[in-house]
């Protein structure tokens, strides 16, 4: 991408249109806004723009929460009128030490009791990474960590989900990198608290995508969207707004609402160069952007 992308000129000739020019899927009722996409603001100016734009769902992220304060956060997204999808993120599981690990327990017992203070409906796992060359031991604590956070989350009212990510990100982030894997993990545990977030940017390139999202059923406790620029310049930074890329956003759409996925749909673009834009630049270009595509 050589610069910020700009709205589509008609943003209503979209390629979901079907043939009679109806538009089944033209609201924004289940859309929600990934705060990383607005790094450079606030938790107040993405709560507040969402509420002026009409966007009905935030995705609150910790670093911007701890800024704000947990008790300030939820007055300020009930005075809007906003809702939390979720909240990005806990996991991380893996540790070398296993002081390091009860540390990452606790912070993740933590992660929820925020969640459930904001009425977040998921907390979003970013399971982590071997802390050596033992991906299959990380696969294992994360296992068990997970588990040891399922009596709480049942308590306070919270999913857990566990999002894989591409396995380029492999040996720094997570150790969980398909949906199938992220499936059977989930389907160890209880299905009333855990399940998986499928985001497109991380598994649109599964030979087997499809099949595993109906295998997912009702364990989808989450979906995201962005796009797969090409080329692909930095594998975390280089996401791009829907509709600048190569995933088929309207088909894996289809594809998690037949499997009975009805809650919100986030956008989430990690790309430094929508960070400068103010959200009233921002919302609206996502909105049209996710009616277009998505």
């Amino acid at each position: 991408m050589t610069g910020l992308p700009t709205p589509p000129a008609t943003p209503n000739a979209a390629p979901n249109a079907t043939p009679d020019g109806t538009r089944p899927f033209d609201d924004v009722s289940r859309l929600s806004f990934n705060q990383i996409t607005a790094d450079g603001s606030s938790l107040r100016e993405v709560v507040e723009g969402c509420a002026r734009h009409g966007i009905p769902y935030v995705s609150v992220w910790r670093h911007k929460l701890a800024e704000t304060g947990v008790d300030a956060a939820a007055r300020l997204l009930r005075d809007a009128g906003v809702r939390v999808s979720s909240l990005c993120r806990g996991g991380m599981f893996p540790a070398s030490t296993q002081a390091e690990r009860e540390a990452r327990i606790d912070d993740n017992l933590r992660a929820i009791d925020d969640a459930a203070a904001l009425g977040a409906e998921v907390l979003v796992l970013v399971c982590g990474a071997a802390p050596d060359r033992d991906i299959a031991a990380a696969r294992e604590m994360v296992a068990e960590g997970i588990e040891r956070l399922v009596t709480h989350a049942r308590e306070r009212g919270v999913k857990l989900g566990i999002e894989p990510l591409h396995p380029a990100f492999a040996a720094e982030r997570s150790c969980i990198t398909t949906l199938r894997e992220a499936t059977r993990l989930a389907a160890r545990l209880d299905p009333a608290v855990v399940g998986v977030v499928a985001d497109v940017y991380h598994i649109w390139w599964d030979p087997e995508l499809y099949e595993e999202i109906e295998r997912a059923g009702t364990r989808v406790v989450g979906f995201h969207v962005s796009d797969w620029l090409v080329p692909a310049t930095n594998v975390l930074m280089s996401r791009g707004m829907m509709g600048d890329g190569v995933i088929e956003l309207r088909r894996i759409r289809a594809a998690v609402d037949r499997i009975g996925y009805v809650g919100p749909i986030e956008v989430e673009i990690f790309n430094q160069q929508f960070w400068p834009m103010s959200v009233d630049e921002l919302l609206p270009l996502t909105k049209q952007r996710y009616l277009a595509h998505v």
